[in-house]
């Protein structure tokens, strides 16, 4: 089932979470392990991430510098699709522009589609690591826009290759992702919306957030895509912290702000148990006032951490 037809048909909170694919050289155990913990409280679907591929240079024995490329977490299709079959609980892939051209994505979408995954999440991701700006692939896009516009055009049977006669849609439910804060990038936060509004007119069928932690800047964003014309659902992303040092870490690598009765509970943490009760306690209020203002679902960034994930859902729903 489309994440948007979940939405739409359900008169209460739904909840979701998001799960890393393995490392390389790790089987799936611990993925399912971390689904099977939370099964029992009805996620209506499951997103699944994607890493691009990394560039790393390893100093031979001659002392020459060789250039190679890793993806440490491969596998993203061929996991969503066994959670899927195995579980059927529908599956929500990550897109990614970086490190991607438009032929191989066009490759992904119908591997997904063959697989019976009818969801997809379109980003723009990351630039790579040894890059300061986001730089497309030769022939990729440039930006999530533009990676909508691809996965619409596959939903009008329209291919990469023009001379396909009778060529079948793939139907794909859209998501992409909001930043309530502004993405990092941004010049100022009216620029961001204005690019978020680009994606929702070219076809995206909701919206997710980056991870807040005040839930009134999640309220006024919403109040801010409705004045601009932006109607689609607009799901609230929960991040419940586990580690200490995640004080001063995510507002660094996400570019947010911790309120103030947060940060001073976390600096009174003498390790990562007491950070994670913390965390763990701040997102149930969370999550509780969100279910209370009946957003459309709660959707957790679980990243391999399922046992507070399961104690939220447990005391919220």
């Amino acid at each position: 089932m489309k994440v948007i037809d979940i939405i739409n048909k359900s008169d209460k909170t739904v909840f979701s979470f998001e799960l890393l694919p393995p490392l390389k050289g790790n089987d799936a155990s611990a993925i399912f392990r971390t689904i099977e913990s939370l099964v029992d409280f009805d996620p209506k679907y499951i997103n699944i991430t994607t890493h691009r591929d990394e560039m790393i240079f390893k100093e031979m024995a001659d002392g020459s510098i060789k250039k190679q490329v890793v993806r440490k977490r491969p596998g993203t299709v061929a996991i969503a699709a066994a959670i899927q079959h195995k579980y059927g609980i529908p599956v929500v892939p990550h897109i990614l522009c970086g490190g991607f051209t438009k032929s191989e994505t066009e490759h992904v979408l119908i591997d997904l589609n063959f697989m019976g995954i009818s969801n997809v999440l379109a980003l723009r991701g990351d630039g790579s690591k040894n890059e300061h700006v986001f730089r497309p692939e030769p022939d990729g896009h440039a930006n999530a826009n533009e990676l909508v516009e691809q996965i619409v055009d596959l939903r009008n049977g329209k291919y990469l290759d023009a001379d396909l006669k009778n060529s079948t849609p793939l139907d794909f439910c859209i998501g992409v992702a909001g930043y309530p804060e502004k993405h990092f990038e941004a010049p100022n936060f009216e620029t961001d919306l204005m690019y978020l509004k680009q994606k929702v007119d070219a076809g995206a069928d909701y919206i997710v957030t980056q991870m807040f932690f005040d839930n009134q800047v999640y309220y006024d964003f919403v109040d801010k895509c409705r004045a601009v014309g932006i109607n689609v659902p607009i799901i609230p992303g929960i991040k419940p912290i586990n580690l200490k040092n995640q004080l001063t870490v995510l507002p660094k690598i996400f570019a947010i702000d911790l309120p103030m009765d947060l940060a001073k509970e976390l600096a009174k943490c003498k390790n990562n148990d007491d950070a994670k009760i913390v965390g763990t306690e701040w997102a149930i209020q969370q999550s509780r006032d969100l279910v209370a203002h009946h957003v459309p679902s709660l959707h957790i960034y679980t990243y391999g951490v399922s046992d507070n994930t399961r104690k939220i859902v447990e005391t919220v729903f």
